[in-house]
Order: C-alpha cells, then sequence, then structure tokens
C-alpha cells in the first residue's frame, strides 16, 4: 500500500504504531502536540518523554502542524486520550481526504457523553461506518517498539476495507487479526482498563498468583456482561481484543492503569498517583461512565464498582476486597449465559 498514514498523536501507543508503518516504508507523518517532541522524533529519532532511549525508525516523522500531518492521508489513526479525542477530532475532520479511513487506538470511553471514539466521531464528522476501524490488542507499546512479536485486532464493518488495513499494518512483529464487531473491540479495550487497576490494587496489597487469576477471570465476566448487552459479540471477548487484552494489561509492569492500582493498593492516593505520571491511565478517567452505562443497561459490574469507589469514594482497599468476597452468592455465568 503507497498511500500516506497520519498518525495523530504522539503518546506512546501512537508513536510505536506509527513506526510500525513507517519501518515498512509506508509514507507516515505523526502529529505532535508539542514542536519540542516533533523535533526530538525527526532529529534524534526517540521519544524521550514516552518511550526513553528507544530507537525510533528513522523514516518516521513529525509535525506539529496538524493540518501537515493530515493532508492528503489516505488513513488517518487516531491516537489520543479519550479526554481530548473530541476536541482534536474537531480539528482533524474538515482536513480528511473524501474517502480517507479513520482508525481509533484509544482505549476509553468520554466521560460526559458516555461514547465510543467512533460514536465520537460519527457525531463531529457524520463519518459512515465502513470508513472508521478501531485496533485494539494485548499492545505495549515500549515492546512493540522493541520489536517484540505482538498481535491485534483491527475492527472495521466493511471487511474489505477491513483486510486493507489489516495488510497495511501487518509486519514480522506485529500480526492484525480482523473483525467486523468495531462495538466489542471497542469496548474490550476501553473496559479491561478499569479491571487493570483493580488487579494492580491486589497486586500492591500482597495478593499472589490465586487472587489475581480470580480477579482477571471475574473482570473479564463484567466485560462481557456489559460489552454483550451493548451489542458486542460474544466470542469477540475471549480473543485478543478481550481476553488478550485484559491479560496483558492486569500483569504487565509496563501497564499504566495496573501501575495505578499497585500505588493505591500500597496506600497512596490517587492525586499523588497521578501527579508523578507522565502518560494518561485511561481506566482512571473511563471508571465513572462505565458505572453509568452499566447502570442504564442493568448490569451488575462489581470490580468496576469497587474501583471507582476506590478512586473517589475513598473506600480502602482493604474495604473493596471484603465486599467482593462476601457478595451474595451467584452462577459463574450469571448475565451471561440464560439461567433455567
Amino acid at each position: 500500500m503507497k498511500g500516506k498514514v497520519a498518525v495523530v498523536g504522539a503518546g506512546s501507543w501512537g508513536t510505536a504504531f506509527a513506526a510500525i508503518t513507517a519501518e515498512k516504508g509506508v509514507d507516515t507523518l505523526m502529529w505532535a502536540r508539542r514542536p519540542e517532541l516533533a523535533d526530538a522524533i525527526n532529529t534524534d529519532h526517540r521519544s524521550p518523554d514516552y518511550l526513553g532511549e528507544l530507537d525510533l525508525p528513522p523514516a518516521l516523522a513529525a509535525t506539529s502542524d496538524v493540518e501537515k500531518a493530515v493532508d492528503g492521508a489516505e488513513v488517518v489513526v487516531m491516537a489520543v486520550p479519550s479526554h481530548a479525542y473530541r476536541e482534536v477530532f474537531r480539528s482533524v475532520a474538515p482536513l480528511l481526504a473524501k474517502d480517507a479511513a479513520v482508525v481509533s487506538l484509544t482505549k476509553g470511553i468520554e466521560q460526559d457523553t458516555m461514547k465510543r471514539m467512533t460514536e465520537v466521531m460519527v457525531e463531529e464528522a457524520d463519518l459512515a461506518p465502513e470508513r472508521m476501524a478501531v485496533v485494539s490488542g494485548p499492545n505495549l507499546a515500549k515492546e512493540i517498539v522493541q520489536r517484540q512479536p505482538s498481535a491485534t485486532v483491527v475492527a472495521c464493518v466493511d471487511d474489505r476495507r477491513g483486510a486493507h488495513l489489516q495488510e497495511l499494518f501487518m509486519a514480522p512483529h506485529f500480526r492484525p487479526y480482523r473483525n467486523t464487531d468495531v462495538v466489542g473491540v471497542e469496548l474490550g479495550g476501553a473496559l479491561k482498563n478499569v479491571i487493570a487497576i483493580a488487579a494492580g490494587i491486589a497486586d500492591g496489597m500482597g495478593f499472589g498468583d490465586n487472587s489475581r487469576a480470580s480477579l482477571i477471570t471475574r473482570g473479564l465476566a463484567e466485560i462481557t456482561r456489559l460489552g454483550v448487552k451493548l451489542g458486542g459479540e460474544p466470542m469477540t471477548f475471549a480473543g485478543l481484543a478481550g481476553m488478550g487484552d485484559l491479560v496483558a494489561t492486569c500483569i504487565s509492569k509496563l501497564s499504566r492503569n495496573r501501575t495505578v492500582g499497585e500505588k493505591l493498593g500500597r496506600g497512596q492516593k490517587l492525586d499523588e498517583i497521578i501527579g508523578e505520571m507522565r502518560m494518561v491511565a485511561e481506566g482512571v478517567k473511563t471508571s465513572k461512565p462505565v458505572l453509568a452505562i452499566a447502570g442504564r443497561e442493568g448490569v451488575e459490574m462489581p470490580i468496576a464498582e469497587g474501583v471507582a469507589q476506590v478512586l473517589y469514594e475513598g473506600t480502602s482497599p482493604e474495604e473493596m476486597v471484603r465486599s467482593l468476597m462476601t457478595r451474595e452468592a451467584k452462577r459463574e455465568l450469571h448475565g451471561i449465559q440464560k439461567e433455567g
């Protein structure tokens, strides 16, 4: 594929993703909000704030001019945090080529509206569903830049366009699978961040592998319950964008959300933790809209509820664990499988 790729957002994941196509020889231009970051990428081939001393492909170019980045792009990849997504996309929308595909890498939900990022794009640009795609999976940015083998999911309702994007993003160390379940893939990426905070809390409290495995599995049940209620396909949540991403985010030391949880489990306060971080932990902001959506849909999400209580209501990690472990007994597949 010879067309230009624009990556809007120069955080860790946006930069890692842009490196994939640039290294393949695809014309790739990344937009960075800060000119000094664009300069560092262009001259030093590094992103010191987000990816430390890791080397980026010399072919990867960056600019702080969003019009220059998007102009003429056949594929525009949105890689900005959920809280800034609408504002940034509003500036991108008028610049889009007539049939450009827009791909979201963002794993979050807009707080005020409770919208997924593809829903935000429809509101801001009235994009047809077949022009939008989502990429989500167990994709920790530093490992991608280090060219460690990884897989992901490209979701687009138009399977033909999905196959086109799959080929574009395929690399010897990066293997995309395709899916037409945009809703399920997008929700899997957003919801797992909240569960990862809970996993980090367990780690911070010194719990072991039984606790971690139990929490991840029950977290997947919560994600699946809500995801299916909102229109996702059940099997999507058993795949890379569901279980795969959940496992990586819950166990990796590179996971920002797990790190937030670990520090909470050790007794630190949220404001102090956020003040120490350079990058956004999406699960912190996503927890509130997730619970609002779950309440609206009548879906039980006790782990997510416990996380939100620790984050915003002063509940201690010990109280959260006690509440989860003493809940009313349920069937394992309660809310997923019909009960007779």
